[in-house]
């Protein structure tokens, strides 16, 4: 079954053909980082534009880079939130239409499912049940994932994503956005002990997050010792990295304990952070678990986890209807 997959959430507009939820035959995606990058983030109207003119030209890019050819496609898979609402709605209208022209059945995808049913597109993905950690610039929460389509959220940020706290103390240091990458590159040359922030991990044995006091306690290191900023940098956010990373990893190894779950994936745009790749598998491996982690251009939004969970929706029976709308609020089910 061969399904064409669309993603317009944020600030990428990407389009995939996946055969039988796996199988990836191809995937484009075209960014938008150079046109908000002089804002320090996404302009939410200034994506929605930029959507509109890419999104045909990527779903023809990505039809003809499969190797088939449209009439071969069984059915449309699209992000239908969360995100911004601006965004969501000209991938969801675009695919809506281009199923209906087609007669083909459509179904509208949970975003995160799609982060998280991204393991599947490798080629050793966990057995069921296992306890998946998704971070990305908008959510950080932990799953219980029992089946392709039933996934319990176990734990959730109540504040600040990771994501949206990298990209924020970027911005705190004039690095530039989006700030993960930089931060990530940055903080090899920097020593994480130097200067240590606090752990916000709430309560150990509850799985919700708190970034926004960390984020805070940079803040007011910058501006404590603003004189002697420029040569600390380095430090800075490999101390602040460090921190974010320990509350992630030990918050996902005790979920998987709590659980009696063996397997641990790691996914989202912040997955791609080198730093928390190698902790949570030092620290999975210490307890005997198995970590699986998605490729890098597979942690960041992209069309084929979408439509590798659109697969698994259409074989369970969940379609969308002409009468579906988008939503801007994470929801799972």
């Amino acid at each position: 079954m061969i399904i064409l997959g669309i993603e317009t959430s944020c600030d990428d507009t990407a389009a995939a053909v996946v055969a039988d939820g796996k199988v990836v035959l191809s995937s484009v995606v075209s960014s938008q980082i150079g046109i908000h990058h002089p804002y320090g983030g996404v302009v939410p109207e200034l994506a929605s534009r930029k959507h509109i003119e890419a999104i045909a030209p990527m779903v023809n890019a990505a039809v003809s880079a499969s190797g088939i050819d449209a009439e071969q496609l069984d059915a449309v898979a699209v992000t239908r939130g969360p995100g911004l609402v601006g965004a969501l709605l000209v991938g969801f209208c675009f695919a809506k239409a281009y199923a209906y022209m087609r007669s083909l059945p459509w179904i509208g995808v949970n975003h995160l499912e799609g982060h998280i049913i991204s393991v599947f597109l490798e080629p050793d993905p966990p057995p069921f049940p296992f306890v998946a950690l998704l971070v990305s610039g908008g959510h950080t929460s932990i799953y219980h994932v029992t089946s392709y389509t039933t996934m319990e959220l176990l734990g959730q940020t109540r504040d600040d994503a990771a994501g949206e706290a990298f990209d924020k103390v970027a911005k705190m240091l004039d690095l530039g956005y989006p700030g993960g990458a930089v931060i990530d590159r940055m903080a090899k040359q920097g020593d994480p002990g130097r200067i240590v922030f606090p752990r916000p991990f709430l309560e150990k044995s509850v799985y919700d997050f708190s970034f926004s006091g960390l984020k805070t306690a940079v803040k007011r290191y910058i501006q404590i010792h603003r004189d002697k900023c420029a040569g600390r940098i380095p430090d800075i956010v490999a101390g602040f990295q460090e921190a974010v990373v320990d509350v992630l990893s030990h918050k996902v190894i005790h979920a998987a304990m709590a659980r009696d779950c063996n397997h641990v994936a790691l996914v989202g745009g912040v997955a791609a952070n080198s730093r928390l790749r190698e902790k949570v598998r030092h620290d999975a491996g210490l307890e005997g678990m198995t970590v699986h982690i998605p490729s890098i251009e597979l942690c960041s939004d992209n069309a084929a986890m979408i439509a590798a969970m659109g697969y698994h929706c259409l074989i369970a029976g969940k379609v969308s209807g002409l009468g579906d709308d988008v939503f801007s609020r994470a929801r799972m089910g």
